[in-house]
This record gives structure tokens, C-alpha cells and sequence, in this order.
């Protein structure tokens, strides 16, 4: 019975091990080098994974582009697939470095870079790509107008920067802004300041929630108002530790997040959810709907999501009636100090994947220049309230002409979203990005959900106070691993993301088969035992 049970266990962990190298060593491959020269008469067959957030413009804009480029490299076909979400696009990168089979180019951000990293040569390093003569950023074989290294916005292009490589070009990008119903806070015997302080909007929001007997809101007259509504609770905790010079995160990943700063500002939003005044996106939905219903007075959402804002807005997604006018007045988010403001930029970058084959590689990266170009860059930037990354392409005569006829009309040029624009423009100087390190997306996620968990809290009329604050600490910190060493993973290891459906499926059979081999042996024994009983 040993025997078999031995040659069973064998043959058992000899197939686990081969399933598992197979799936998880895919992602081995070697360093990519620049070849001498592209290939061109060979077929290329790539794919683009990209985020259209069901903005149809945008699907057509991909399209349109992947169609143009095709044209001058017709050697070259891509194959576009689109996500509603960009965590979508992370999962699926995640699972498919474990089996091989990742994108050659993927719209992502630098968060999620840093953890694709954690597969051998799975991302490339562009740092040579950049400034090869031939088929870098402007190179004299590039068949298009691609723009240069010093044609990217420096503060943009800075954000693809980390572990001594960029691994990633900015695409686009855009920050946050409150979108105020500047008729309502008027009503209310307030005048907007020239810059929104967070006292400012807290002192708003509380006169806001003021109801009378019936349940009926003073302000818009409904049963329903929301006064301060804000879209990404990570970026708002983010931000506010910013502003206060309070730690975060450093760039070799120590976590500093859970400190008496935080503390306080939790403390405060418990205040004044407790009165009415506060929500977010994922308890409440979508700030613009509340803002068109005439149920909330600051709105904080992406400058990339004015188009959605406002009484006369593109793409308003509120039944015709539901709908309520107002003045709309763009700001930037509140400030603890208006005087130097604080406010994160954000927005997609786009990575090449490493292929066995160099010259799909370089494909790929052709690609992904063309993306940058001024055709390109002004068509996407135009459809909701991003930037072009490129100073080539802010700077030419036809963006220039799309900001000049800010208002025009209700569409292509709706004022919101174009004041939305300029407000990013205006302040690229104060914007700041977040240290990217492996578990950087983990941190950003608890920094969002201890905002939401005491607000939680408070609607389910819970006790908020420093031992609620300090079990959160500890909560978040076991959820998301935030208390571990972080070399590579939280315990320090590569993480190559989620094991493939067949490894499961073995290491299930495994622990089958040993349950099976001990109740057979505890059965055999049981025998012997009875036979020896009934010899003696």
C-alpha cells in the first residue's frame, strides 16, 4: 500500500510541477533588443488593449487610428479589443503573464506596471527605444510624424519613470475638478471664491442638507440632495495628504499612510457624512446624475468626465425631466492652502509588451508612437476634457483653433467640458503623481476604501471615533497587505498573478488524492487490526 501510495504522490507532483512551469515560467522571455533594421516584408498580426469607458467617439477614434496606421505600415495588423474598466484590463494582463499570452500594446497606468513587472522581461524598457536613431521617438525610418522625446510634457512623461527605466508613454491625461452648481450655492447666501478651500465646501454642504419637517430639502425642494458628491475616494485621500504634506508612500514602497493626519481627515468626513453632507460614487453613483438632477452642489469627478456635466451637457444620462438648470462653474478641488494648490494628474499610458520574436516588438512600439501623433492626440483629447500629452500637439494651429471656440455649440466644443481642459492646462505646474512601486495599486485602493468604510459606517449608524479609525488601520492593512515587506510582492516575492485554471485543478487533485491514500490506510489498518484480534 506505501508503494502505491508513493508512485501515485510521484507521478502527482512530477505532472504539478510541469503544468506549473509551463504556465508560470511563459512569461520568461528574453531581454528585447532593437534588431538593425524593421522587417518589412514580413506580416505582423498585434493586438491593443485598450479603454473606451462606452464612449462610442472614442471606440471610433481607436479605429479610425488603428485604420491610418495600417495604411502606412500595411504589413502590420492590429487587432483592437476594448474595456469598459481599467481594472478589466489589469486582471486579464495579470492572468495572461502567467500563461504567456499577453497584449502587445495596453492602454494601463504606471500602478499597474510596476506589478505586470513581476514576470521576467514581460514589459519592455523604452529607454533605448526612445532615442534610437532609426525607429525611436521621431526616428528618421518612422514612416508618420511621430513627435520626440522633448516633444512629451516632461511632468507627463515623468510618470512613466520608475526602477530606473520608463516603461510606458503617457497617452493622455487629465485631473480632477469640481463641478459646482453655482445657482445653489448663491440660493444658499454664499458667494464662490476665486478658489474652493475645503472649510468653504464643508460649510456649504452642511447648509445644504438642511431640511424642514417633511423631509423635504431647503435648497432644490426635493426629497433627495446629496450636497458634496466625490467620484474616486482614493485620489480624494490622496490629494488631501498632499496638500497637508502628510506621508503617503515613499518611492522604494514604505508605507506611510496610516498616520494621525489621516486620522483627522477621516474624523472630519465622519462629521459630516453624519450630517448629510457627504457620499461617493460607490455608495451613492455617478456625481454628474445627482449634480443634472439639481442634488448636489460639488460634484468632483475627472476633467475627462465634463461631458457629462451640466444642464446642457453632450451626454447627459438622466431621464429629460429628471433634469434641472443651473449655472455650472468649474474649479479646481478644494485646497487646505489655495495659494500653492495641490491636485493629482492622472490619465492612461500605454506599454509594449516583450515578445520572443524582436520584430513584433517592434511593430508594436511603431504602433504606439502613432498613437502620440498630433492626429491622433487632438481627435481623443477632444472628446471629453483630456490633454494631449505632447506639446507638438497642444501647440499646433488646429488644437488651438479646437480651444479658441470654447462654447461655440453644445457638443464638440460644450463649455464645461472645454473649461474642464484649460483648468489642467493652466495648473500641469501643480500637479503631482504618487510613488509607483509593486503594491502601489493595493495602497491607492486602501486609501480610497478607508473613506468609504467610514462613511459606511456612519450611515449605518456606527460609533466613528480612533478605535473605529484604528481597527480600519488594521483591517485595511491585513486586506490589501500593506504591512508586509514589499520586494517584488507584500511577502517580498514575485507575484506572477493568479495560478491558471489547470495548476488549480492539480493541486486540487493533490489534496484529493492524499485525503484518499490516508482514509485507505486508516481503513487497511483497521482491518489488520481486526484481523489480528480474531487470531488472537
Amino acid at each position: 500500500m506505501m508503494r502505491l501510495a508513493k508512485r501515485m504522490l510521484l507521478m502527482l507532483c512530477l505532472a504539478a510541477c510541469l503544468v506549473l512551469t509551463g504556465c508560470h515560467g511563459a512569461q520568461e522571455t528574453s531581454a528585447f533588443e532593437i534588431p538593425e533594421a524593421f522587417d518589412t516584408s514580413r506580416q505582423y498580426e498585434i493586438t491593443f488593449w485598450a479603454k473606451n469607458d462606452t464612449n462610442i467617439t472614442q471606440a471610433d477614434l481607436y479605429r479610425k487610428a488603428i485604420e491610418d496606421f495600417q495604411a502606412i505600415y500595411p504589413n502590420i495588423t492590429v487587432n483592437l479589443r476594448l474595456y469598459t474598466d481599467y481594472g478589466r484590463i489589469y486582471n486579464d494582463v495579470i492572468t495572461n503573464i502567467a500563461t504567456g499570452t499577453t497584449p502587445n500594446v495596453c492602454i494601463t497606468y504606471p500602478d499597474h506596471i510596476a506589478t505586470y513587472l513581476t514576470g521576467d522581461n514581460c514589459v519592455v524598457p523604452l529607454d533605448e527605444l526612445f532615442t534610437h536613431e532609426k525607429y525611436g521617438l521621431g526616428g528618421s525610418e518612422v514612416l508618420f510624424d511621430a513627435p520626440t522625446q522633448a516633444e512629451i510634457v516632461p511632468q507627463f512623461l515623468s510618470e512613466c519613470a520608475f526602477g530606473g527605466h520608463y516603461y510606458a508613454v503617457p497617452y493622455m491625461r487629465s485631473t480632477e475638478a469640481c463641478y459646482v452648481n453655482k445657482t445653489y450655492v448663491e440660493k444658499l447666501g454664499f458667494t464662490l471664491p476665486e478658489k474652493l478651500t475645503w472649510d468653504f465646501v464643508w460649510e456649504v454642504a452642511d447648509a445644504a442638507a438642511q431640511q424642514d419637517e417633511e423631509g423635504t430639502y431647503l435648497v432644490n425642494g426635493q426629497k433627495v440632495m446629496i450636497p458634496f458628491l466625490y467620484k474616486s475616494t482614493d485620489n480624494m485621500m490622496i490629494q488631501m495628504l498632499r496638500q497637508k504634506g502628510a506621508g503617503y508612500s515613499t518611492d522604494a514602497g514604505e508605507i506611510l499612510i496610516f498616520n494621525d493626519t489621516t486620522r483627522e481627515l477621516l474624523s472630519t468626513v465622519a462629521e459630516h457624512v453624519k450630517k448629510g453632507a457627504f457620499s461617493t460614487f460607490k455608495i451613492s453613483s455617478y456625481p454628474a446624475n445627482f449634480l443634472n438632477a439639481g442634488q448636489c452642489i460639488f460634484a468632483i469627478d475627472s476633467t475627462a468626465g465634463a461631458t457629462w456635466m451640466g444642464s446642457d451637457a453632450p451626454l447627459i444620462d438622466i431621464a429629460e425631466d429628471k433634469l434641472v438648470q443651473f449655472e455650472t462653474a468649474v474649479m479646481t478641488i478644494p485646497q487646505f492652502d489655495p495659494e500653492h494648490p495641490q491636485m493629482i494628474s492622472q490619465g492612461p499610458s500605454m506599454c509594449v509588451f516583450n515578445k520572443d520574436d524582436p520584430q513584433e516588438v517592434l511593430a508594436s512600439w511603431l504602433f504606439t508612437q502613432y498613437m502620440l501623433t498630433n492626429d491622433v492626440q487632438i481627435a481623443y483629447a477632444s472628446t471629453e476634457g483630456y490633454v494631449p500629452v505632447t506639446t507638438k500637439a497642444q501647440q499646433s494651429d488646429n488644437y488651438q483653433d479646437y480651444l479658441a471656440r470654447a462654447g461655440e455649440d453644445n457638443e464638440h466644443h460644450y463649455i464645461v467640458k472645454m473649461q474642464a481642459t484649460q483648468l489642467l492646462l493652466d495648473n500641469v505646474g501643480n500637479t503631482f503623481v504618487t510613488p509607483v512601486f509593486n503594491g502601489s495599486a493595493s495602497l491607492r485602493d486602501a486609501a480610497g476604501q478607508m473613506i468609504e468604510e467610514v462613511t459606511k459606517g456612519i450611515r449605518r449608524k456606527k460609533t466613528v471615533d480612533d478605535a473605529f479609525i484604528t481597527e480600519l488601520y488594521s483591517k485595511m492593512n491585513s486586506l490589501y497587505r500593506l504591512d508586509q515587506d514589499k520586494g517584488g510582492t507584500a511577502s517580498g516575492k514575485k507575484d506572477l498573478g493568479p495560478l491558471p485554471v489547470t495548476a488549480r485543478l492539480l493541486i486540487a487533485a493533490l489534496v484529493f488524492t492524499w485525503a484518499m491514500i490516508l482514509l485507505y490506510m486508516a481503513r487497511d489498518g483497521i482491518k489488520k487490526r481486526k484481523l489480528l484480534k480474531n487470531k488472537q
